[in-house]
């Protein structure tokens, strides 16, 4: 297509989980066109984690998620 960009930006924040596991905090994707940020619950209860600086807290976000083990 003449005059289109496919060119998009991802960006992720994350937190070490009990195992060592790569737990999704918030998932962002961006392109000229659109931008959509997700936010995910805490996969199993743990410690409050949040920030004065940004006012952001793990306990906000919106969506489920599941890990392999329970």
């Amino acid at each position: 297509m003449a005059g289109s960009s496919r060119d998009a930006v991802i960006d992720y924040v994350f937190l070490r989980g009990r195992q060592n596991e790569t737990v999704v905090n918030e998932l962002s994707m961006a392109s000229s066109a659109a931008c959509e940020t997700f936010r995910f619950k805490p996969p199993y209860k743990m410690a409050d984690h949040g920030s004065t600086e940004n006012g952001k807290n793990w306990m906000d976000g919106n969506i489920e998620i599941a890990l392999g083990y329970q």
